[in-house]
């Protein structure tokens, strides 16, 4: 096999970090691009020795970012979940973190024209179907990165990403509630199957036995619960109509329970083996949409004010505020804040 080189750049996203890529430099097949992506991350090995990623879930991700096909988008994103010791790419889910990336990367590769001192880029999801608009501040039409901004989970501040998500409901299965019900019940534990931005299984953290606020490596380490966990999301994943979903990052399941200091609510995600140091920006979402419709696990543990639109969720490494546009369980957008840091770009090398 010849060497192939392929334009890449190394980006920071939010909390997750990974290449991005132009989809026009990409193959259409998709058994040929997981099998590309494979490569390029170097999967197999579980420091993903040969290739680009980092060993960890939050640093095993790819976007990759072209034209768009349809008038209501500037740019089109596809994501990939790319496995670390396994030889697999998953490209059921969206990445919130990921997206921060996506108009920076497509300003500075042509796809957008800046405008002066912010740039409006209507990023359409590939894997959800689902349009975000992301701002950037983009002052004498480039892109700025530093700022003053810190995000929970990154190590410095940046320039802030407004990320705004219109029409969450249903990204996947075409429903907010798959089931049909606010609570299902799987093996004797209570939950809600909910479908906004990503699917994701919300349960309260005491029906495990837990109080919601161990720390990432406790509850990886607690092989019992891990493995009580991935049988319910399976059957769950079945339920919400997603069929065997033993080989897919979705569902997502998530523990939550009442704050430790002023936040709205508390969570650990799970991606789903292992749980996220910090919290996904789609999980996010999900979850202020828990929150806004009655009799939902995390609206019985945390009952909102009506008419409420600002959110703060704990996490292992801090917190992410949410502001929705919601009315009488409707939510019409959810937004928030990231930044990004570009790390390097180049060729990557594949031979």
């Amino acid at each position: 096999m010849s060497e192939l080189m392929i334009p890449c750049v190394l980006m920071r996203g939010g909390t997750s970090r990974g290449p991005y890529l132009r989809l026009t430099d990409m193959p259409e097949d998709r058994d040929e691009l997981a099998a590309l992506l494979l490569r390029i991350m170097g999967s197999g090995h579980e420091l993903q020795l040969d290739g680009l990623g980092g060993g960890n879930s939050l640093t095993s991700k790819v976007a990759m970012v072209g034209p768009s096909r349809t008038p209501d988008a500037d740019v089109e994103y596809l994501f990939a979940q790319v496995g670390i010791e396994t030889q697999t790419v998953d490209f059921a889910p969206n990445c919130g973190n990921m997206l921060a990336g996506v108009a920076p990367f497509a300003i500075e590769s042509g796809l957008v024209y800046a405008d002066d001192e912010k740039t409006l880029v209507k990023i359409k999801n590939v894997n959800t179907s689902k349009i975000i608009h992301s701002t950037v501040r983009t002052p004498n039409k480039k892109v700025q990165y530093e700022g003053e901004v810190y995000i929970s989970g990154a190590s410095f501040p940046g320039s802030p990403i407004e990320l705004t998500f219109l029409d969450v409901a249903g990204a996947k299965t075409g429903k907010l509630f798959p089931t049909g019900k606010r609570i299902d019940v799987i093996d004797g534990f209570e939950l809600t199957c909910i479908d906004a931005a990503t699917p994701v299984v919300i349960f309260s953290a005491d029906s495990f036995g837990k109080t919601g606020h161990e720390s990432p490596s406790e509850l990886d380490n607690d092989e019992v619960f891990m493995a009580r966990l991935e049988t319910i999301r399976r059957q769950a994943g079945k339920l919400m109509g997603m069929g065997d979903v033993s080989n897919l990052v979705i569902p997502k399941p998530i523990l939550v329970s009442k704050s430790q200091s002023s936040g709205t609510i508390c969570a650990r995600y799970f991606v789903p083996h292992k749980c996220h140091k910090a919290l996904a920006v789609t999980g996010s979402i999900a979850i202020v949409n828990a929150l806004c419709n009655q009799g939902t696990i995390a609206q019985r543990l945390v009952n909102c004010d009506v008419g409420q639109t600002s959110f703060q969720i704990e996490h292992p490494s801090g917190f992410i505020d949410l502001t929705a546009q919601w009315q009488e369980s409707d939510v019409k957008s959810v937004s928030l804040v990231r930044t990004a840091k570009k790390i390097f770009s180049g060729l990557v090398h594949i031979n």
